[in-house]
């Protein structure tokens, strides 16, 4: 294999921007334009701190946060200005477009539709809203003849809908009717109920109303909040066949892995930051960490249960990663053989791309070549595409062989064994 030093200086920045990448782990409400976020805020009243994209960089989407709380702040906004059908229309098919832009040909956009719901605008209708907007999208960038031909990868997407661990009535009108209908109710019976019912619209979206919503997702505040509490969700998601991910080891240690694992059949977790860290089990049944540890990320590996990493997320909510992204685990998992694929999380609040992540990847880890291509091609290996698997296996060839030329235009060969 070749050295590190020899091997990164090949990877340029043209070539990393031009390589065929996915992104499965893509928060719709997190990566909005900043000129539609302004624009939607004055349609709706919206108060932003700032009326500039650069106002509004430097006061909300800033580079690193004091803490989670200020980097949740900017969803807050975000969300308000996403209440209508015309508007999350817009988000979805302008997200699509910007990653596309940058030989991004594959996006699972999550999102947590209960926070957009409300009178006379149902979960479903705000499903089929965001599903619009990413069909346009798709049906204008597979129009480019180069795909029409074959010589580019044509351009797919679905949506994977987000449960919430945790949530208040002031999160939505839709969470606040719970609390309105259940007053006495325990609060994880709420969670687990709100859950279920979005399970529930999950899957009539796609048997009913042929929707491309291909995963169920889980996220929030781990720690007091456990994966159990959402287990009826999952497993009728489990019963329907739709990919489940979860939120999982970002907040909590390696017991929150296990927990997706165990409590909802989680075919890929979002994050896993803490999964090889014995100080972050919390558990005092756990008495031999290590042990712990080893089996599960053998299990992990084994099952091929994808980690979707997020670099610049994490070293913007997690402190001891902000100075020195070296000590993240993506090379502890990529050295245990862990299928991990590489994502942004939020274009917006983490001020990234998928072009941008790859890079901190291959100049913080050393990826060479090869190894880039393992990583990448697993974006689009474990991905919950919404068509027949001899489809998927031909797209993901498709993507491959633009992968190898790709490289090849570059200089460097791929294709041979190591």
């Amino acid at each position: 294999m070749p050295s590190r030093r020899a091997a990164t200086p090949l990877l340029s920045r043209d070539i990393l921007a031009e390589l065929p990448k996915s992104d499965l782990h893509l928060h719709l409400d997190g990566s909005l334009r900043l000129p539609t976020l302004i624009e939607l805020a004055k349609k709706r009243r919206v108060v932003l701190p700032s009326q500039t994209p650069d106002g509004l960089l430097d006061l909300v989407f800033k580079r690193a946060y004091k803490n989670l709380p200020e980097y949740l702040r900017g969803f807050e906004l975000t969300v308000a200005c996403m209440q209508e059908p015309e508007s999350l229309e817009r988000v979805a098919y302008e997200l699509a477009i910007d990653c596309r832009k940058e030989n991004v040909f594959y996006i699972e956009v999550r999102f947590a539709p209960q926070l957009h719901a409300q009178a006379g605008f149902t979960i479903r209708e705000v499903l089929a809203a965001v599903c619009r907007g990413l069909e346009r999208a798709k049906k204008e960038i597979n129009k480019d003849p180069r795909v029409q031909r074959g010589e580019v990868p044509r351009f797919e997407c679905g949506v994977i809908v987000c449960a919430l661990r945790f949530f208040l009535p002031v999160f939505s009108a839709h969470y606040r009717a719970y609390f309105d209908a259940l007053p006495s109710a325990p609060p994880t019976s709420i969670y687990g109920l709100a859950s279920l019912e979005l399970a529930r619209s999950a899957v009539r979206a796609v048997e009913d109303d042929g929707l491309p919503i291909v995963g169920f997702d889980l996220a929030g505040q781990e720690r007091g909040f456990p994966a159990k509490d959402h287990q009826s969700a999952y497993q009728l998601a489990h019963e329907h066949f739709l990919g489940k991910t979860v939120h999982a080891g970002e907040d909590y240690g390696p017991e929150s892995i296990f927990q997706a694992i165990t409590d909802c059949h989680a075919d890929r977790i979002g994050h896993g930051t803490w999964m090889f860290s014995r100080r972050h089990i919390k558990d005092p049944a756990i008495t031999d960490k290590q042990a712990f540890i080893d089996k599960l990320v053998r299990y992990v590996a084994d099952r091929r249960i994808t980690l979707e990493v997020c670099l610049t997320s994490n070293q913007q909510t997690i402190p001891e990663l902000r100075d020195d992204l070296s000590k993240h685990p993506f090379r502890l998992m990529r050295k245990e053989r862990c299928s991990v694929t590489l994502c942004t999380d939020n274009r917006l609040v983490s001020r990234t791309t998928m072009t941008d992540e790859v890079q901190k990847a291959v100049e913080t880890f050393g990826l060479d070549a090869r190894a880039l291509k393992d990583v990448l091609i697993y974006g689009f290996k474990r991905a919950f595409y919404a068509g027949p698997y001899n489809e998927k296996r031909a797209y993901v060839r498709s993507v491959l062989d633009y992968m190898e030329a790709v490289f090849l235009r570059g200089g460097i060969d791929v294709t041979g064994p190591r």
